[in-house]
């Protein structure tokens, strides 16, 4: 599975797990899910002060993904960065608003100021 992959499944996935029991067996449809709704309720579970709105590696940690350089190099070939993966300040900026971008894309509900 792709990273951004497995990005989507943990977001939604925790997004299904919080429906509780009571929830129909259908798939959650991405439209459905409030993904700040879904990143603020992992945060708050969190021990530590992950800032998941800006960072793409504090967003990744909260998912339980790999959050390390490889894998966020492989993340940014797998959505078609251009720039220079030495310089990772830049490519972190870039990854998350790429992902923020794609989550709207594929109809999650991302607030605006985070995927601009």
């Amino acid at each position: 599975m792709s990273i951004f992959g497995k990005i989507v499944s943990a977001i939604f996935g925790s997004a299904k797990a919080s429906e509780g029991a009571a929830a129909p067996a259908t798939a959650t449809p991405l439209s459905d899910v409030d993904v700040a709704k879904v990143m603020n309720d992992l945060a708050a579970k969190n021990p530590e002060k992950l800032d998941w709105k800006k960072s793409i590696v504090d967003l990744m940690k909260l998912l339980d993904l790999d959050s390390s350089l490889g894998a966020r190099k492989e993340l940014a070939t797998e959505l078609g960065y251009k720039g220079d993966m030495g310089d990772s300040a830049s490519m972190n900026i870039w990854l998350h608003k790429q992902v923020m971008q794609k989550l709207a894309e594929n109809g999650g509900a991302v607030p605006d100021d985070l995927k601009h």
